[in-house]
């Protein structure tokens, strides 16, 4: 048996976002820390993108839709 450590990564509009080590696990906190930086990851959904080479990727899709 094999153990490999995977990584984390949260990307919003292509962009890789940093993730501090103190807000790791905690995705409610790492939301609005990044929403800090780009306010409309609040409205965003948090998309599973799967694993790939190691990273565990999540994606913040922004909400498409129309007002009013």
């Amino acid at each position: 048996m094999q153990i490999n450590q995977i990584t984390r990564a949260y990307r919003y509009d292509g962009i890789d976002l940093p993730v501090p080590a103190h807000l790791s696990a905690d995705p409610q906190g790492l939301r609005a820390y990044h929403a800090a930086l780009y306010p409309a990851i609040l409205n965003a959904e948090a998309v599973d993108a799967g694993v790939t080479n190691g990273v565990h990727v999540t994606e913040y899709r922004r909400a498409v839709g129309t007002k009013g």
